[in-house]
């Protein structure tokens, strides 16, 4: 999973980069810290694998990971070249969500842009900035388009999509509200890596006061939640600060700090949490002496489609599944045992794979 983190400056967009995955991104009070794009790379916490790897003796254990991108912040009329412009945005193109952070927080040390905290405005002008980018990546394919369309019909057809999405968009409006039934149009759009059509996790950066009750007293953070209930987007609340703190901690050092700031999970765990709901994606695990796995899949996967996950050949060649759900296995202690109560379960094509399934795949090729 690729996430990109948007904002503008000094919201706290590289202090919680750098809290997630400790690249040490560079950090400061003042606009355009981040020149180039950071590139994080952060494992998933599943404590399910530790049980594991110490049922199976295991060799190595290997997480699901996210991967991190964090662009330089940007301001009003960037796509116009204000402050160091929007072309930082194509490094995001390829991501699968958006993490936007906005900043809910007064501090009169941490100068805003704008001068002074409106999150919603905020959202709007970054929201400007991702259409204007997707303008212009439209505006290039229509171009291109326009040449064939007189004498091919599919790309006549393409070319009336690219415009009434344009169309969409100039209206301000986001891609993701853009409806079509028409499946080669669907897949036409899908296609494009539209900023504003990508799912979107909002963190409402708040001080260390607001988080014991989740940003409940906040009206910055109650204003983000109700924009993004309405857009079908996620939010977290986080203290880019403490979640710094947090990361300088060993693991058991984390949970101590955690439960004195009446907290039961980290800022990464619930953006992690977040990314996963929004984005329909499950995980489910591999086991053995060799090495214990968490692979990651969208919910409603079928068996072959997992097991290609893992190898083209083990989805070509896919024959069964043996299957275990995870908290069967711990209770009974052993895989044999598991098997003895009729709980290893042989599955084929069709079958769904759910969270926490462990799985070994038989395949001919």
């Amino acid at each position: 999973m690729k996430l990109g983190i948007v904002g503008l400056p000094n919201v706290g967009k590289s202090t919680l980069f750098n809290s997630l995955t400790k690249a040490g991104a560079e950090s400061a009070n003042y606009p355009f810290c981040t020149i180039d794009p950071n590139v994080g790379v952060v494992t998933v916490p599943d404590k399910r694998l530790d049980v594991l790897a110490e049922m199976y003796h295991t060799k190595k254990v290997i997480p699901a990971a996210i991967e991190f991108v964090d662009i330089a912040g940007l301001v009003k009329g960037a796509s116009k070249g204000e402050g160091l412009g929007n072309q930082f945005l194509a490094n995001i193109r390829e991501v699968d969500a958006i993490v936007h952070v906005v900043r809910c927080f007064e501090d009169e040390n941490i100068i805003h842009v704008d001068g002074n905290i409106d999150p919603l405005r905020d959202i709007e002008t970054i929201n400007l900035e991702l259409i204007f980018s997707d303008i212009e990546i439209l505006e290039r394919r229509i171009a291109k388009t326009t040449k064939t369309a007189r004498m091919d019909k599919t790309a006549a057809k393409e070319l009336a999509l690219l415009e009434r999405i344009k169309a969409h968009l100039e209206d301000g409006r986001l891609a993701k509200s853009f409806e079509t039934d028409d499946e080669d149009e669907q897949e036409w759009l899908n296609g494009y890596n539209l900023l504003t059509y990508k799912p979107v996790i909002f963190a409402a950066n708040v001080k260390e006061d607001d988080l014991a009750d989740d940003g409940a007293s906040n009206s910055g953070v109650a204003k983000v939640r109700e924009y993004a209930a309405g857009e079908g987007f996620e939010v977290f609340v986080v203290c880019a600060e403490i979640e710094q703190e947090i990361a300088e901690l060993e693991d058991d050092e984390k949970m101590m700090f955690l439960e004195e700031l009446g907290l039961s999970e980290s800022g990464l765990e619930k953006l992690i949490r977040a990314s996963y709901h929004l984005l329909g994606l499950i995980s489910y695990l591999t086991a053995g002496e060799p090495e214990v796995r968490a692979w990651t899949i969208k919910n409603g996967t079928k068996a072959p489609q997992a097991a290609g996950k893992i190898h083209t050949d083990f989805e070509r060649g896919f024959i069964r599944a043996e299957v275990v759900a995870y908290q069967d296995l711990i209770d009974c202690g052993t895989y044999a045992a598991a098997r003895e109560k009729g709980l290893v379960r042989l599955e084929g094509k069709e079958y769904v794979v759910k969270d926490g399934d462990i799985m070994l795949f038989r395949f001919n090729v």
